[in-house]
């Protein structure tokens, strides 16, 4: 055996120990990064030892949401920034019931906003977690959009995104800007966010609809605002398809159908009230054409006195709407206000000593103390719903629209029975009411002891007050206002200034197009002796007018006229919504 020499035995250790110990430590690096990340793994793993034993003391459920998928749906329940105060977030929803994680569950506030998603009918089933889980949860804020679906056929969106939104699309302009920038965002949530962005610019702008119509190469979104169409931004047809998808889904349309027209709504509900939207869609040449008209409650709660009936027409309304019974129409085509002039109608006359109840489809805006009713295509039709109402002892109907010979007898009959009813119909004018519901097999002998009004509008865009220019009335335009003024039966309706008119021009208040909001112009029949012979005469449209002309009203041609003199409308603008020159 060797003896051992030195500091070891020499087959052994052949270098010095200080020298091996040297060495060691010359080859050692400190790694800060990877030690704090094992303190801080250390540390979480204490806290999730510490919250799942503070589960046994508040007697709650522990969950790890480290290892938990959470649930899109959940989290647009509750915002971000509530989230966040309260520490908690949802992470489950399963039809009503919602799961949601708290790192205190005690505290009050907590248990208020469980409160609050029981009112909504939510079921809500409180876990403890750590602060690590909630972050992890919170986390998925940044891919969600602002709205969700629901089977209900509902988007509801943030107040606060689209309240930002709207109060900062000011203008035509910004409102083209931020659409351009959803767009061109980030593949990855910029299609789940588009829908409600164009839903809250057009809000913004007051558009009364939206166009999604696609091309070969690019989809075209266009606004309609104050009744004339407005180009904004163009997209690609990839991110078209996924929007498509997205609106049909909310609307209740089938996704795999392709080739035939869909008609549907959804919802949308905001702070300051509910927006309905009805979709329809047409197969088109490259993709499905979507058109979304918005039914803001804003637009159509307007006055009766603001609608622009002229004085002497209004007071006659006013005493026609004081009667017990009879029926007063109002016609025109689609999109010329006659909804808004009905629940002006309503509003006028309620009170709480009568009863009112509607026919609607939809319901475009919600009146308190009115039993308001809404029509489909199941069984509740126009027809079913007004044999209906006149069992619930009603003293006013409305009646959203005559459709058919049934619906016209049974509106006619209520008429005669005591009740008061409010209705539309399609026509070109007040003369052609009667002709209108004669085609559609109502006895012309009944028809004048029923029908009160007949009235016709349209609506024409109002010159925006900042910028209209003004000018000197001559040449042609003199001489069609003055041909249109000759036949005006009552002299004292026509203004003594007739020596100028206004024109657009356009600004930054009008978006440039010279123009700010819209107004009626009328026209009405009142049923007297003359008119009662020609309509049991079944006589024309001419006729008929040739017998009213002694009522002394205004034409819709005679109004807008007026209204061009007064400078709220132009020449210009009245030509492009009726014709001036028989």
């Amino acid at each position: 055996m060797a003896k051992c020499q030195g500091y070891a035995c020499a087959p052994f250790f052949p270098i010095p120990i200080p020298a091996i110990i040297g060495r060691i430590f010359m080859t050692i690096h400190f790694d800060e990064e990877k030690q704090n990340q094992r303190m801080a793994d250390l540390l979480h793993k204490e806290e999730e030892e510490l919250v799942s034993l503070l589960s046994g003391k508040y007697g709650v459920e522990y969950i790890n949401l480290l290892g938990t998928g959470i649930n899109s749906d959940a989290l647009r329940l509750i915002d971000e920034k509530t989230a966040r105060e309260l520490k908690l977030s949802p992470f489950a929803l399963i039809d009503k019931k919602v799961k949601i994680a708290a790192r205190n569950p005690q505290d009050p506030k907590i248990q208020a906003a469980l409160a609050e998603m029981q009112k909504k009918g939510y079921q809500p089933e409180l876990y403890i977690a750590s602060t690590q889980s909630l972050e992890k949860a919170w986390k998925g804020y940044k891919d969600l959009s602002f709205t969700y679906e629901s089977r209900a056929g509902s988007l509801e969106i943030s107040s606060e995104e689209i309240g930002a939104i709207v109060s900062e699309a000011k203008s035509l302009p910004t409102v083209i800007s931020i659409l351009q920038n959803t767009v061109n965002a980030n593949k990855s949530y910029r299609v789940s966010r588009i829908l409600e962005t164009i839903v809250a610019g057009a809000l913004a702008v007051n558009a009364s609809d939206i166009h999604l119509e696609p091309e070969e190469g690019y989809v075209l979104l266009r606004y309609r605002l104050d009744g004339v169409l407005q180009e904004l931004v163009r997209f690609d047809n990839e991110t078209y398809g996924l929007l498509l998808s997205r609106i049909k889904l909310i609307s209740g349309m089938k996704l795999n159908l392709k080739k035939d027209s869909q008609d549907g709504r959804f919802s949308i509900h905001l702070s300051f009230g509910d927006i309905e939207v009805r979709v329809s869609l047409l197969p088109g040449a490259y993709n499905e054409s979507v058109v979304m008209r918005l039914l803001n409650p804003k637009s159509i709660n307007v006055p009766l006195e603001e609608l622009g009936i002229h004085p002497k027409l209004l007071a006659i309304l006013n005493k026609e709407m004081n009667r017990p019974d009879g029926m007063i129409l109002t016609t025109g085509p689609t999109g010329s206000g006659k909804t808004t002039t009905l629940y002006a109608f309503l509003k006028k006359v309620h009170t709480p000593e009568v009863k009112i109840i509607t026919l609607e489809d939809p319901i475009e805006y919600h009146l308190p103390g009115i039993v308001q009713t809404q029509v489909n295509d199941k069984g509740y039709t126009f027809l079913e719903g007004l044999r209906a109402a006149v069992r619930q002892d009603p003293d006013i109907i409305m009646i959203g629209e005559i459709r058919d010979g049934d619906t016209a007898n049974i509106a006619i009959n209520s008429a005669l029975t005591g009740h008061l009813v409010f209705s539309t119909l399609h026509t070109n004018d007040a003369g052609g009411t009667f002709p209108r519901l004669i085609d559609l097999g109502v006895n012309p002998s009944i028809i004048p002891s029923a029908l009160r009004v007949s009235m016709a509008q349209r609506l024409v865009r109002k010159l925006c007050t900042a910028c209209r220019k003004e000018s000197v009335l001559e040449g042609a335009a003199q001489q069609e206002i003055e041909t249109t003024l000759a036949d005006v039966e009552d002299k004292t309706l026509i203004p003594a200034e007739r020596g100028k008119i206004w024109s657009a021009v356009g600004c930054e208040k009008c978006n440039k197009t010279g123009y700010k909001g819209r107004i009626g112009i009328y026209e009405a029949i009142l049923m007297d002796q003359e008119i009662e012979k020609v309509v049991q005469s079944s006589a024309s449209d001419r006729e008929i007018w040739q017998a009213a002309k002694k009522q002394g009203l205004l034409t819709m041609k005679q109004d807008g006229v007026i209204k061009v003199l007064q400078g709220i409308t132009s020449l210009e603008e009245l030509e492009r919504v009726i014709t001036l020159t028989d």
